[in-house]
C-alpha cells in the first residue's frame, strides 16, 4: 500500500502484516516500536489486548503532550 499515515514525513509504501502469531500454543502480538506482547492462552485474547496497548499508547502520548507545555 503506497500512502502516508498521519505521523510519517512522507508517503512511502507500508506493508500490512499480521500483527497475531502464534508460538507453541501460546499467542503473541507484535508492535510498530517492534516489540512482542504475550503470551496470551486464546488469538481473542492477544486481539482484545491489541486494542487495550493502542489505548494506552494514546493515553501516554496524551500525558507526554500536555506536559510539554
Amino acid at each position: 500500500m503506497f500512502g502516508q499515515r498521519r505521523l510519517d514525513s512522507s508517503p512511502g509504501t507500508h506493508y500490512r502484516c499480521e500483527r497475531v502469531s502464534a508460538v507453541n500454543g501460546q499467542y503473541f502480538f507484535s508492535t510498530r516500536e517492534g516489540s512482542l506482547e504475550g503470551p496470551f492462552f486464546t488469538r481473542v485474547d492477544a486481539e482484545r489486548e491489541i486494542y487495550s496497548y493502542i489505548r494506552r499508547m494514546l493515553q501516554a502520548k496524551e500525558i507526554r503532550d500536555s506536559r510539554a507545555f
